[in-house]
C-alpha cells in the first residue's frame, strides 16, 4: 500500500513538471509573437497581402456588433412604431457634412488632375502578369510577382508604362437613389442602376449634387415600424398639392426645422465645381514641386475628409473581395467568386468598409535616391513602403509627409550589394 502512494505521487510529480514546463513555453511563444507585433518602429509598415481563403478582419469587434443588435431588437420591442431622429438613418442630412462632402469631391478632381501632370515627370511602372506597381524611371528587382508563369520567372516582374489608374484606383459601387427607402439594388437590376466610383457616391449621399446621378432629398424624416422604413412624406406632398391646387399658395421648398434647403445646395455644387475648375486651371503653370505639394495636400484633405463621412454614413464592403457599396445595406447582386462563394450562391459576405477599400491606396517601394541602381531582392528588409500617390509626390519634389516617415525607414541605413554576405 506505501509503495503504491509512493509511485502515484511520482507520477503526479512528473506531471505537474511537463505541464509547467509547456506553459513557460507557451508563455514565452506568445510574449515573442506580441513583440514582434508591436514594434514602435515598424509597425505601420505594410504586411504581405493575406490568403485569399481567409476574411478581412472586423474593424468594429463582433462582440460590439452583437451586443448593438442586441440593444436595438429591445429598442424596437419596447416602441414598434418610432420616428428616427438621428440623421442620417432618417433620410435627412447631416448639415456639417455637407461642407465636408463638396471639399472631399474637390480635393478628389484635384488628385487627378495633378497626378495626370505628375506623370509626365515622373513615371510609372507597373507589372505585365501582376497588380504591382513601382514609381520610377526602371522597375525594381524584388521578386515578388504572383501573375501567370511566375514561378519560370523567379516571381521576377515584367514591367511596362502604367498609368494614373495604377497609382490610385477607386472601386465603383451602385448608385442608390434613395438611401434609406429602397437601399438594396436587386440582382436583376444590376445593368439598369449606373455604378461609379465608391468616393462620388459617398459625397453625393453626403450632400453633393449631381445632375447625371440624381438623388431623394426628404425633408421629413422617416418612421421605423416594427423594423421597416416607412415614408409619410409622400402622402404629405399629395395632400399639400391639392390644397395648394384651391388656395394657390405655393408651398414653401424647405422646412427649416427638419430638412435642408435643396437651392442653396444647388448652389453650392455649381460653385464647388467652378472652383475645382479654376484651381485645375491654376494649376497648369505650376512648377513640379509646387504641383506635387498641392496634390499631396488634396491627397491628405479627401483622406481625412472621407473618413469624416464614414463616422456617419456607413459603408459596406465584402468579407472575401474588393466590392464596395455605399449605403446601410449591401446589394443582392451575385457576383462574388472569391472563397466560400458557392455557399453563399455568389452573394457578398458585407460587412464594415474602411477607409482603404474606399480607396485604393497601392502601396509600393519607397526609392531614396532615383539614381542609384535598381532596388535589390537581397536588400528589401531594408527598404520601406508608401501609399503610390505619396511615393510619386515625393519623388517629384514634395516633403515627406511625418505620417509616413516610418513607414518609409528613412532612418534605416542600408547595406551596399557586395555587403549583403556580411550583414547578419
Amino acid at each position: 500500500m506505501q509503495r503504491r502512494i509512493i509511485w502515484k505521487t511520482c507520477n503526479f510529480t512528473r506531471f505537474h513538471c511537463r505541464l509547467d514546463q509547456k506553459a513557460c513555453f507557451e508563455s514565452e511563444r506568445t510574449l515573442t509573437l506580441v513583440g514582434d507585433s508591436d514594434d514602435p518602429l515598424y509597425a505601420d509598415v505594410p504586411r504581405p497581402p493575406r490568403k485569399m481563403s481567409e476574411r478581412k478582419p472586423y474593424p468594429t469587434p463582433m462582440k460590439v456588433l452583437i451586443q448593438r443588435a442586441k440593444e436595438e431588437k429591445e429598442a424596437r420591442k419596447a416602441q414598434p412604431c418610432r420616428m428616427i431622429e438621428e440623421p442620417p438613418d432618417n433620410g435627412l442630412l447631416v448639415p456639417e457634412l455637407v461642407e465636408v462632402a463638396h471639399q472631399v469631391y474637390q480635393a478628389r478632381q484635384s488628385v487627378l488632375f495633378g497626378l495626370s501632370k505628375l506623370l509626365q515627370v515622373v513615371p510609372v511602372q507597373r507589372c505585365r502578369f501582376c497588380s504591382k506597381v513601382h514609381i520610377g524611371h526602371a522597375g525594381h528587382e524584388i521578386r515578388t510577382c504572383t501573375g501567370p508563369h511566375s514561378g519560370s520567372r523567379s516571381a521576377t516582374h515584367v514591367w511596362k508604362k502604367g498609368g494614373v489608374q495604377d497609382v490610385v484606383s477607386f472601386p465603383k459601387c451602385f448608385h442608390l437613389y434613395d438611401r434609406v427607402g429602397k437601399p438594396r439594388v436587386g440582382h436583376d437590376e444590376r445593368y439598369r442602376i449606373p455604378r461609379i466610383p465608391a468616393i462620388l457616391e459617398l459625397c453625393i449621399q453626403a450632400g453633393l449634387e449631381i445632375d447625371e446621378y440624381p438623388t431623394k432629398r426628404r425633408t421629413r424624416p422617416v418612421y421605423c415600424i416594427e423594423g421597416r422604413i416607412v415614408d409619410f412624406e409622400v402622402v404629405n406632398k399629395m395632400d399639400e398639392m391639392d390644397r395648394n391646387s384651391y388656395s394657390g399658395i405655393v408651398d414653401p421648398l424647405v422646412d427649416p426645422d427638419l430638412g435642408t434647403n435643396m437651392e442653396d445646395l444647388r448652389n453650392s455644387a455649381s460653385l464647388s465645381h467652378t472652383n475645382c475648375v479654376d484651381k485645375s486651371s491654376d494649376k497648369v503653370g505650376k512648377s513640379s514641386i509646387e504641383l506635387s505639394s498641392t496634390t499631396m495636400g488634396s491627397w491628405f484633405e479627401m483622406i481625412s475628409g472621407a473618413k469624416n463621412i464614414m463616422e456617419k454614413y456607413s459603408v459596406k464592403t465584402c468579407g472575401y473581395c474588393l466590392e464596395v457599396q455605399v449605403g446601410p445595406k449591401g446589394h443582392k447582386v451575385r457576383m462574388c467568386k472569391a472563397s466560400k462563394h458557392q455557399s453563399r450562391n455568389g452573394l457578398h459576405a458585407w460587412q464594415e468598409a474602411t477607409i482603404e477599400d474606399l480607396v485604393g491606396l497601392n502601396y509600393v517601394w519607397h526609392v531614396r535616391d532615383v539614381n542609384c541602381p535598381a532596388l535589390d531582392n537581397n536588400l528589401k528588409r531594408y527598404y520601406g513602403k508608401a501609399p503610390a500617390v505619396v511615393e510619386l509626390c515625393v519623388q517629384a519634389g514634395a516633403p515627406v509627409p511625418d505620417e509616413y516617415r516610418s513607414m518609409m525607414r528613412l532612418d534605416v541605413a542600408s547595406p551596399e550589394r557586395d555587403e549583403v554576405d556580411l550583414v547578419a
